[in-house]
């Protein structure tokens, strides 16, 4: 995909380049790992790693300088008639426009006035996760490290391309009734969750409140029969989030982006057919794309000491005959679509 929007020296510029994927325990000390080479070099972790930031600056650097950007606000209203589509806008006025694409993630706004609630789509996995950049005094040596504490708690540490900082995660088995839209809720859940996990996570509970890029998602997949109507699609999480666990979500957000522009252009204007086709084409490639790995949350967050161990000989067992051929399978799922060959165009 990155190849075909002709954007590879500008990601390629960008890749991290990490080791492997290694378990560690409450003291550091490291158990199984799977490098890179593993899956040739399309396992875990891969030989092309991005951060979500340095892949969305790099599209955005891509766009023409023509198009307008209104940033800090998000849809709340949508009126659609023959002609187009009045958008309400949380602070900006009311504009009229031909085509709405909804590509505003697991909690779309775009879908909730233009297809139902929440409710209707989301679909709980059973997983909390936050995300945030870090300092540690723990070398990675380019290792992305994972500590699995009882209860169904993770903390993780990736490289960043900042020296002296990390990416660090929390995550945490279960799921809320209500959201938690404050942060400081959020902050009190992984808190009361993790006072007493070993490793970095006392260091990451004292940073996390003062994070400029702090995130918090209680993972949901996106099960919708239907992401278009109209003149409104959907694109990316906001249509069909398969959750992290899957590894696919910067995927199938970049194919269907791409399928869905391609369809557009191919439509000559015919809007209705274009999303028509984009649906089609799109969503048996979602079947198996949104099909979570063996174990789902329990294997990424075992709860029992059992469990834990287990998930550590793991690491040993997928690059060995019989377990490498069954999970081999779940790393091969981006290439399961034959992607149309639209004719790239430039923009003048």
């Amino acid at each position: 995909m990155i190849d075909r929007l002709g954007l590879t020296a500008a990601t390629d510029a960008r890749l991290l380049h990490q080791r492997g994927i290694a378990s560690v325990d409450a003291h550091g000390r490291r158990y199984g790992s799977l490098p890179v080479e593993a899956f040739d070099g399309n396992g875990i972790v891969s030989t092309h790693e991005i951060l979500r930031g340095d892949l969305a600056e790099t599209l955005v650097d891509a766009v023409p300088s023509d198009v307008r950007f209104r940033w800090d606000d998000t849809v709340v209203g949508l009126d659609e008639d023959a002609d187009g589509i009045t958008v309400s806008f949380e602070t900006a006025a009311t504009s009229r426009f031909d085509l709405v694409i909804g590509a505003d993630g697991l909690s779309s706004g775009v879908r909730r006035c233009a297809f139902g609630p929440d409710t209707d789509f989301l679909q709980p996995i059973g997983l909390r996760f936050a995300w945030f950049t870090a300092t540690v005094d723990c070398d990675l040596d380019r290792w992305y490290l994972m500590h699995n504490a009882p209860g169904g708690r993770v903390v993780s540490l990736r490289p960043s391309r900042t020296d002296g900082t990390v990416k660090a995660s929390l995550a945490l088995r279960g799921s809320d009734d209500r959201p938690r839209h404050d942060r400081e809720s959020q902050w009190q859940l992984f808190d009361d969750a993790f006072a007493d996990v070993g490793w970095v996570a006392p260091q990451l509970l004292q940073q996390m409140r003062q994070a400029d890029d702090w995130a918090y998602a209680d993972l949901a997949q996106v099960r919708m029969n239907a992401f278009t109507s109209g003149r409104i699609a959907l694109v990316g999480d906001a249509a069909y989030c398969p959750t992290p666990l899957t590894g696919l979500g910067t995927t199938l957000a970049l194919v269907g982006a791409y399928v869905l522009a391609g369809e557009i252009q191919r439509a000559d204007g015919d809007v209705a057919r274009a999303l028509v086709r984009y649906q089609q084409i799109m969503t048996p490639y979602l079947a198996q794309a949104q099909q979570l790995p063996p174990g789902g949350p329990a294997g990424y967050a075992p709860k029992s000491r059992a469990a834990i161990a287990s998930s550590r000989l793991s690491y040993w067992a997928m690059k060995h005959w019989p377990v490498r051929n069954l999970v081999a399978p779940q790393f091969a799922k981006a290439d399961g679509i034959d992607l149309p060959d639209y004719p790239l165009t430039t923009a003048k």
